[in-house]
């Protein structure tokens, strides 16, 4: 397995030439954001999506969306660390070497990848994740997905790994937060739902300021809020 894509004349090798080559034409300044930004800057931007859905789901909506959306961004840190897990036997079977041990020529923006190449772990980290805020929010979640495209192209950019790699690791990504949503979230929901119930953990699924709906806080077990008169019932 160790030979796929060694090609030259192999499509994906063709792609990663062209995508890597837009590096050696950037200026070096420009290098050095794209290899900050594909390690760590839009890891740390999905971090900042799944905090903004978060706060947008605890102040829109019916009291049963913010349960069933907070459980969803409960899960995507879950997948992703699944389908991490998962993707250990699949690089072990794959053995697939990194692009730069295998072509010449290539301008690699971040030195000492010794693992294998198949399947990218940030492709399919930051697909799970986006994947997970997907469920919970539809337009936080295509956000997501861009990022997480975005991180894909960058992998590819940095000379680290083949196109192949990262469909491979977006396509896994996908897989284990969709198939495993409905068993994880049947778990989930009644955790988060308690949680909302709790006098201290309520306000990690609900804002004060949110409206409520009586009909739909019954389906879910919730008891209705009883509106006070005091300052603390204005804060949010």
């Amino acid at each position: 397995m160790a030979g796929l894509a060694s090609d030259g004349m192999n499509p994906d090798v063709s792609l990663l030439y062209d995508i890597n080559g837009l590096a050696k034409a950037a200026p070096p300044w420009f290098d050095r954001v794209m290899e900050f930004v594909g390690e760590y800057g839009i890891v740390l931007g999905l971090v900042l999506v799944v905090l903004g859905c978060w706060w947008h789901l605890r102040r829109r909506g019916t009291l049963a969306d913010s349960v069933a959306g907070v459980a969803g961004l409960v899960w995507a840190p879950i997948a992703a660390g699944l389908a991490l897990l998962v993707n250990i036997p699949i690089r072990g079977f794959v053995e697939r070497p990194r692009p730069f041990r295998e072509h010449q020529g290539l301008d690699v923006l971040v030195a000492g990848k010794t693992d294998f190449s198949f399947v990218s772990d940030h492709a399919t980290l930051t697909m799970a994740i986006a994947v997970g805020v997907f469920m919970a929010h539809r337009r936080w979640g295509l956000a997501a997905i861009g990022l997480a495209l975005a991180e894909g192209f960058c992998r590819v950019y940095m000379g680290v790994h083949y196109p192949t790699d990262v469909v491979g690791g977006l396509a896994l990504g996908t897989a284990v937060a969709l198939l495993l949503a409905p068993p994880a979230l049947a778990m989930l929901t009644p955790v988060v739902a308690a949680v909302a119930r709790s006098p201290r953990g309520a306000r990690l699924v609900r804002s004060r300021r949110a409206p409520e709906g009586h009909a739909v806080t019954e389906a879910i077990g919730i008891p209705e809020p009883r509106l006070g008169t005091g300052e603390s019932d204005l804060a949010a």
